[in-house]
């Protein structure tokens, strides 16, 4: 008797690689489209692939890939190469300098601060996440560039 398959294609690496990213970055969970699927990869160990525009019918249940001891021969972390009083990105994502195409940046290089003022923003999963000065200072060198993509601690904007 012939077997009845789904048609859903699932793209294990790619959920691999996104349970690894989780993994790396102490995010809770991460979702990616492409097209008409939508993979959603959470620390709960589940992963769901449906059509984006319909509910979804069918869930596919991965669990994250073990991950590899680490090497003792890789290269030590970046907080080493971090300037001191740099401000560091909490998460990988998009970085944009200012609130929308076209509109001045939230500082300039020179620009007084204070705490708790916005630096700039980085857009993680289509969520615009600010990303403040922790402390007052004068803005001495910005890091990035505006649509960088940048990674989890990575030197942002150095405030003193």
């Amino acid at each position: 008797m012939p077997t009845k398959t789904s048609g859903m294609k699932v793209d294990t690496k790619l959920v691999r690689e996104l349970a690894d990213m989780l993994s790396e970055t102490g995010l809770s969970e991460i979702e990616v489209e492409d097209g008409d699927r939508k993979i959603r990869v959470s620390r709960a160990a589940t992963a769901s692939v449906a059509p984006a525009p319909a509910p979804a019918p069918a869930a596919a249940p991965v669990a994250p890939a073990p991950q590899p001891a680490p090497a003792t021969s890789a290269p030590a972390p970046a907080a080493e190469e971090t300037p001191a009083n740099a401000v560091t990105s909490p998460m990988v994502g998009t970085a944009y300098l200012a609130a929308e195409p076209g509109a001045d940046p939230f500082v300039s290089e020179g620009d007084k601060v204070s705490a708790g003022d916005t630096l700039l923003i980085v857009e993680a999963m289509k969520v615009m996440n600010p990303i403040t000065a922790p402390n007052g200072g004068t803005v001495k060198q910005i890091l990035v560039e505006n649509g960088q993509p940048v990674e989890f601690e990575q030197p942002l904007v150095i405030v003193e």
